[in-house]
Order: C-alpha cells, then structure tokens, then sequence
C-alpha cells in the first residue's frame, strides 16, 4: 500500500509543507535578533498549555496558544525590564512552563494524559488533524501578508534598533507581534514536530540559509529549500524507519548543516586557491 494512502500521511505531509514555509520567515529574524532561545522558550511553556487543555477538557492546540500568547507578550515586558541580562527572561519562563506543566500533569494524574502528553513532547504524525492543517494555511497567508508589509521595518529593527527607534517605528509594538506570531506558529507545530524539538525546525534551517545564501532575500529562499527536504525527507524517514518524526527531522536538518558548512569551507579553499594562482 502506497505512503499517500494513509489519510493521516497525507495531512502530515501537507503540514510539513507548510511549515517548512512558515519557519524560515520565523527562523530567520530569530536568528539574526539572537533570540533563537526565545522559540525554546516558548515551546518549553507551550507543555503547560497542552497540560492546562487535558485538565479542563479542552483543545489542547487552543489552550497551547492561549497560553504561549500571554508568555510571548510576558516574555517581551521581561525583555525590557532586563535589557543587560536578557537571558533572564528566557530562564524564568523556561523553567516556569515545565514547572507548571509538570505540576499539572500531577494534579490531572497519568494514564492516556499522560502518552497524549508524550505525542506533545515528541510529536507524532498521527495526531494531526485536518483542522490544524487549515491552522497553518492560515497562519502561512497572515505571515506571508505581515512579512510583506513589515519587512523593511523588521529588517531595521532586526540590525539596528537605536535606528528603528529614530525613525519613529514602533519597536515594541512590533517586537510584541513578532513574539506572538512566533508563539502562535509553535503552539500549532507541536504536535508534528514535539515540543522539545520544535525549535530545532525553526532555527535550522535558517542557519543553514544563512550558510548559503549572499543576500538576506537568498537567505530565506534558501532557508525554505533546506526546510522542504528536512520537513518531508524526515517525515518519510520516520515512517518507514518508525521513529518519533520530530527527532527524524531534526537529524536530516543536522546533516543538512553539516553539508552546508562543509560547501562552503570548500568553495572558500577553492577561491582562495584561485587567488593564488592569479597572483603568481
């Protein structure tokens, strides 16, 4: 029986399409802001979200965005308050999530909460829903449509924030959006790729751009094509291999890093090979 037969194969597929879209746009600005331990963050509080679902008896998806939206715009206020010792905000919400998510699950008990809370952790192809599949389609056309009006100020931002703040932009504001987009995007990932790995999805295939590519457009173009191998070369991977699909797909973008990294050590010996040639 062929792969695409399976209905649960071909709703992961197209979700990690998706997301192979989504992330770069994300990952990209992560990176350069050197907030890429904010999207860590995130997902580690995103478990208290899944946690808060089982309890009460809701969607665990809409709980995780609830909660991930209230930590993105906290984990701004806190950004702010220490602007010397940034990481400070990431440590408190960081440990605070698993804490909470943990206290909990205690207080829920175990049983199938707690494997329904393992797919969360790991992922699993298994739990997407046609639902979250149209979740991230929409998510993909309002980043598209934000990327597109709010490029050229996030780009500022991103470099020079003294700059942003003369111009008049309003830094805050769009460091907040920012976060709660990037909360959002996370909170509808997890099931696919684990809340322990979902970072990984969105941070590396934006270095591996930023190996690649000379101009911040090629950087994101780029950053999409390592993100459609890795999303679907681990997706596949995990099913015939049966491992978890959010640890496959982790690996494969590894490796990925690793070739980049190697290319262009490579085409820099050989440049510089050239040099010399041309000056002897």
């Amino acid at each position: 029986m062929s792969i695409f037969s399976y209905d649960f194969m071909q709703r992961a597929l197209m979700a990690s399409l998706l997301i192979s879209l989504i992330a770069p746009m994300l990952g990209v600005f992560l990176v350069l802001r050197r907030q890429s331990l904010m999207a860590d963050t995130l997902s580690h509080v995103s478990l208290f979200g899944v946690a808060l679902g089982y309890f009460f008896g809701m969607n665990p998806t809409f709980s995780t965005m609830i909660v991930v939206l209230i930590a993105a715009v906290f984990l701004e206020i806190l950004q702010q308050l220490y602007k010397t010792y940034s990481e400070i905000s990431t440590a408190i919400l960081m440990s605070g999530g698993l804490a909470s998510a943990l206290v909990m699950m205690s207080i829920g008990g175990g049983g199938k909460r707690s494997m329904s809370i393992e797919n969360y952790l790991f992922g699993s192809i298994i739990t997407i829903s046609s639902e979250q599949v149209w979740m991230l389609l929409i998510l993909l056309i309002i980043i598209t449509v934000l990327y597109a009006l709010f490029r050229r100020p996030m780009y500022v931002l991103t470099f020079d924030e003294s700059t942003a703040y003369v111009d008049g932009l309003p830094t805050s504001l769009i460091s907040i959006l920012f976060n709660v987009i990037t909360g959002v995007s996370i909170a509808i990932m997890i099931p696919i790729a684990g809340a322990l790995l979902v970072s990984a999805i969105m941070i590396l295939p934006a270095a591996i751009g930023m190996k690649v590519g000379r101009s911040f457009s090629s950087v994101i173009l780029f950053s999409m094509i390592s993100g459609l191998i890795g999303m679907n070369g681990g997706l596949l991977g995990s099913f015939f291999m049966e491992t978890p699909p959010g640890a496959s797909i982790t690996l494969l973008f590894i490796l990925l890093f690793i070739l980049a990294t190697g290319w262009k050590k490579i085409l820099f010996i050989l440049r510089k090979n050239d040099r010399k040639q041309q000056r002897v």
